[in-house]
């Protein structure tokens, strides 16, 4: 599931089986700067690698200049992935994230919307857990200051802003009155698990847009 912000003052939906290429080459022009914030490495305290990579994929396809970036602080913890269990010792965002983008990624603290056309937020619990405090806190999150101005210079600059997975809950606080979508706000048997980011989303004060897995979402506003 991917969620785009941009400016124009209207709703657009795009649906297929080719959801990052429909929504990146509706938002962002051939050869276009685009920055990608990583949040780490791993989908339990870091970014999402399938989402992260289909990202990347699909902007080199568009023929995108790509540049990564991502905090350099620690993670909120660190995660065995094949228990699922906390281990130590904990490790650092930027150097976690290193390891998707092959060495090639910068500090957060660098990113100017001034110097891109797009950014786009990969998925993962990193995002919940190290761009912002949304797994320990839910509504109550605080987005890490970086994240924070980012988001904020892109959308003054009315540049699309790329949000999948759980992200779109990064909007939601920082953007007020945005729309986004996480998929459903109900779990359906389980098909929807984190259905209740959705409830966030509204409490924050945005629109959540219920779409199906297949659909992304796109808001011009």
């Amino acid at each position: 599931m991917l969620s785009f912000t941009a400016t124009t003052g209207r709703a657009l939906f795009a649906g297929s089986q080719q959801i990052l290429r429909n929504a990146l080459h509706t938002s962002v022009p051939m050869n276009a700067k685009v920055a990608v914030v990583l949040s780490g490495c791993g989908v339990y305290d870091g970014s999402e690698i399938h989402e992260a990579s289909a990202v990347l994929v699909h902007l080199s396809r568009n023929q995108a200049q790509v540049s990564m970036f991502a905090p350099n602080i620690d993670q909120m913890h660190t995660i065995n992935h094949t228990k699922g269990e906390p281990m130590e010792p904990n490790r650092n965002v930027l150097i976690e994230s290193a390891r998707i983008a092959r060495g090639k990624v910068e500090a957060l603290s660098g990113l100017q919307a001034n110097g891109f056309d797009a950014v786009i937020f990969p998925g993962g619990f990193g995002a919940a857990k190290n761009l912002s405090s949304f797994a320990s806190e839910g509504a109550d999150l605080k987005v890490i200051p970086d994240v924070e101005r980012v988001l904020k210079e892109f959308h003054e600059a009315k540049k699309p802003v790329g949000l999948c997975c759980i992200a779109p809950v990064l909007a939601a606080k920082v953007i007020p009155g945005c729309e986004v979508t996480v998929g459903s706000d109900e779990e359906e048997g389980g098909k929807w698990p984190y259905a209740g980011t959705a409830g966030a989303i509204e409490k924050l004060g945005a629109k959540h847009v219920k779409k199906a897995v297949t659909i992304s979402f796109v808001f011009l506003y």
